[in-house]
């Protein structure tokens, strides 16, 4: 069982999920302390392949404040662990048009820290507006059930 760490309920909203993927993710020590402490923040990050390596951009870990004298950059480039044929599939998602690979959430798998990418389209105003509407409508239909089946 996994243990949340964050997520990044944006990407759902903003981004068409066709496929997720696990990550390892490299890093430093005081990351790790900040981490625990729940100080991250995934909105707004991707990833991106440069050198044949993967990097995840715009992760926000926030300094740890009891580090003694080493500290990390709040929004460095952080390098993310998948095996090569993982990077190529990647490769090939992010040349189609309006492909990105987004962080979706951060998470504890044993003792390491995980990361979930998303290959994803952007969502289009109307998509969104449409999802929106199906979501309210959902909603309502529960809230009807759960008021029949308490009146019984």
């Amino acid at each position: 069982m996994s243990a949340e760490i964050a997520t990044n309920r944006k990407a759902l909203r903003e981004y068409h999920i066709e496929e997720r993927l696990e990550a390892g993710i490299e890093l430093r020590g005081t990351e790790v302390k900040s981490i625990r402490a729940g100080h991250v923040q995934l909105q707004g990050a991707f990833a991106r392949i440069e050198g044949g390596q993967l990097y995840l951009y715009e992760s926000a870990i926030q300094p740890y404040e009891q580090a003694s004298h080493e500290q990390h950059e709040n929004k460095r480039r952080r390098r993310l662990l998948v095996h090569r044929t993982e990077i190529r599939k990647l490769e090939v998602a992010t040349e189609q048009a309006g492909c990105t690979v987004v962080a979706i959430r951060m998470y504890w798998k044993k003792n390491h820290i995980k990361v979930e990418l998303g290959i994803g389209k952007g969502k289009a105003n109307a998509d969104k507006r449409a999802d929106l509407k199906k979501r309210t409508q959902d909603r309502e239909v529960q809230r009807m059930l759960a008021g029949i089946q308490h009146k019984r």
